[in-house]
């Protein structure tokens, strides 16, 4: 490698080496490293592309420039040292006093450290920056909601209630909460609600949205804030209640039949709305000012999305319109959003139906007793065509495909089809894009979930047209996301997890847990390569503990295999591998059975019965030091199959199973009930055994 392809690299923040999920070292090829920095726009084919690449990335990031936003801890001198000499004057204005502080920098060009948390305003010179300081850590759970809590992971599009339609909504959420607290849970997590796209009824995982800063308007409950009687006009009006009974019977959502009722519904309900004088119509136009520049370009995203369409009709991501359209302040779409109001109107209504829906939700969590209530879920991306890709290109790289290299969860790797912020856009614009998306997640939860935390560190990106083992580590500014990250949970008073399974990068745990955020620990992950069970003492302290993901087995499927069979059946796996796996699986469930027996204390042997494990994985976790555990409602009530199969699109139900029951009763059954009650008792005892 040459020094200078090297040099640019680095200056692009490309790891040239890393360390995989064996231990092993790794280095990125240079054919691979091209590729990557073409795709970042900075060609280095020859020694003079490199060379002007280097000075493209040295202007385009600006270093000399002082940036529009800093950030700081707590008490801690900020170095101003690369912009200003000592001794310049300052006038420091604290975002809850209005009342300026003047002084100038100390012999080291540095502001003193600011006691107050917050986003504070600094005039050094003549120019302005906003310096934002970070507490120590995010709230812990404890000072949330008690020591030894616990809660329930659900997939919202699952929930039923009467007169659903075929899809989990909001109003089915209210009535999970209330269920849930009953039986003495602090916390629900849920899939992500993020924005998809009505156009493409058939990608619907949550995971692969059009943006993260809105919400998936089909999971709005219109009746909960408009009215069962207005609802059950707009059913009669459309002619829909058949449908709407056929899909709400079904056992796997029909995404693109729920996706047109609700459309349909949503907009005779609009139309309603708008031409009459509803005492709600203040507080639309309040939401929909409040959302400000964002929430108007996710509506014209959503309009224009619906009329620029493909050769074929349908439609296309926004890097294939016209041209005059791809810029989201163009003359063009002002011209477009005047001519569409009503149109955009829509889309804004749509939104505030499912943010009051969300708020209804946490509200009815929290006044049933939960100390945390919903937990919010975070993709680690968004569509690089979608609505968040469109408004915030300078901070979103739509040419580079997030994912993972090959390790212990997928010996492929995987590409997820998603983009990820840029860094130097990041820091260019004051982190505005990120701010924004924790504030949209943070805004009707008491806590969040980050998918692939650590993509706050280093995100594999792989260019387009080669497989996922063809990428690079690109990084971030890792003490700065963490800062605005506690910063702003600080301000919402909510816990942040983090989700670090799989390659996780060296010293990344360990500020995680400086900053009070939780790992998180699998019940099926934490064994030895003898099958042997770490035992609930020896789990840490500074992590969530939970049975299963999403991506795995629940403990029944798990038990039966079902994961063994269905990988054969899809074909990431031969049928001549089946019996090696099953031989492994048996040898993995004996050792959990000894781990079940052993937190017990029973000295029973043999074979256990299914209902006897899951019920003992409950107990185990409940026994564990960690802050939060979170049972999936699959274990809860004993399922089988997993909600995803990663690697799978048609061939895997993904994202399609609906729970059985209402629910508002869900878990009041006998074996969930004496499930979460097993999993209560055992919070307890953990807590008692630790005084």
């Amino acid at each position: 490698m040459s020094e200078g392809l090297k040099q640019l690299a680095q200056a692009a923040g490309l790891s040239i080496e890393w360390v995989d999920a064996d231990g092993s070292d790794q280095k990125v090829s240079d054919e691979v490293l091209r590729k990557v920095l073409a795709a970042l726009g900075l060609d280095a084919d020859s020694e003079d592309q490199i060379e002007r690449s280097l000075k493209k990335l040295e202007e385009s990031v600006g270093q000399a420039q002082l940036p529009p936003l800093m950030t700081v801890d707590l008490g801690v001198p900020l170095d101003l040292g690369d912009y200003f000499t000592p001794d310049t004057s300052y006038s420091l204005s604290l975002e809850d006093q209005p009342q300026p502080v003047t002084g100038t920098l100390d012999a080291q060009a540095r502001l003193a450290g600011i006691d107050t948390p917050g986003y504070h305003q600094l005039d050094l010179g003549g120019q302005q920056i906003t310096v934002a300081v970070a507490p120590k850590a995010c709230p812990s759970v404890e000072d949330v909601a008690g020591p030894g809590a616990w809660g329930l992971t659900v997939q919202l599009y699952g929930l039923r209630r009467p007169g659903d339609g075929g899809l989990g909504d909001t109003e089915a959420l209210e009535d999970f909460a209330r269920n849930a607290a009953a039986h003495g849970a602090s916390a629900i997590g849920i899939s992500p609600v993020h924005a998809m796209f009505p156009g493409y009824p058939n990608q619907y995982s949550p995971y692969s949205p059009s943006s993260r800063l809105f919400f998936n308007i089909l999971h709005s409950a219109p009746g909960s804030i408009l009215g069962e009687r207005r609802l059950r006009q707009a059913i009669e009006a459309c002619g829909l209640a058949d449908e709407l009974q056929r899909l709400e019977a079904l056992e796997l959502v029909d995404w693109p039949a729920v996706t047109d009722t609700r459309l349909r519904l949503l907009r005779a309900l609009f139309d309603d709305f708008r031409t009459g004088d509803d005492p709600l119509q203040q507080d639309f136009e309040s939401f929909r000012a409040a959302g400000g520049e964002a929430l108007e370009n996710h509506c014209r995203f959503e309009a224009l999305h619906a009329v620029l369409l493909d050769d074929e009709g349908l439609p296309q991501g926004w890097a294939n319109w016209p041209e005059d359209y791809r810029d989201p302040t163009s003359p063009a779409v002002q011209r477009f959003a005047e001519e569409n109001a009503d149109e955009i109107s829509f889309h804004a209504f749509a939104q505030w139906l499912m943010a009051r829906g969300l708020e209804r939700a946490q509200v009815a969590a929290k006044s049933a007793g939960m100390g945390i209530g919903l937990i919010a879920d975070l993709a680690v991306g968004a569509d690089s065509g979608g609505s968040q890709a469109w408004s915030r290109q300078a901070e979103l790289l739509a040419s580079l495909s997030v994912g993972a290299p090959p390790d212990i969860l997928n010996r492929k790797g995987q590409s997820w089809g998603i983009s990820a912020f840029s860094p130097w856009g990041l820091k260019q614009n004051g982190f505005r894009a990120f701010i924004e998306m924790l504030r949209a997640n943070l805004a009707h939860a008491g806590g969040m979930r980050i998918d692939h935390v650590m993509g706050l560190m280093r995100l594999w990106v792989t260019p387009e047209g080669v497989g996922p083992d063809q990428g690079a580590y690109l990084n971030y500014p890792f003490d700065d996301m963490l800062r605005l990250l506690t910063l702003e949970a600080w301000r919402h008073k909510a816990v942040i997890l983090g989700e670090d399974l799989g390659t996780v990068p060296e010293g990344l745990s360990e500020k995680l847990a400086a900053r009070g955020i939780l790992g998180m620990r699998v019940l099926l992950f934490e064994r030895d390569d003898q099958a042997r069970f770490v035992p609930p003492r020896d789990w840490p302290d500074d992590a969530l503990a939970t049975t299963a993901t999403h991506d795995i087995p629940p403990i029944a499927g798990w038990w039966h295999a079902k994961d063994i069979d269905w990988r054969i059946r899809v074909g990431q796996v031969d049928e001549s591998k089946r019996k090696g796996q099953m031989e492994e699986r048996e040898r993995e469930r004996h050792g959990l059975i000894r781990a079940l027996r052993e937190d017990a204390g029973s000295h029973e042997s043999g074979d256990m019965q299914e209902q006897d494990v899951v019920d003992g994985a409950a107990s185990f976790l409940g026994h564990t030091p960690a802050p939060l555990v979170l049972l999936p409602i699959e274990d809860a009530l004993g399922l089988v199959d997993q909600p995803n199969m990663p690697g799978t699109i048609d061939s895997h139900p993904n994202w399609r199973r609906r729970y059985a029951g209402d629910s508002a009763t869900l878990l009041d059954a006998q074996t969930p009930a004496r499930r979460l009650g097993r999993l209560a008792e055992a919070r307890r005892q953990s807590i008692r055994s630790r005084q």
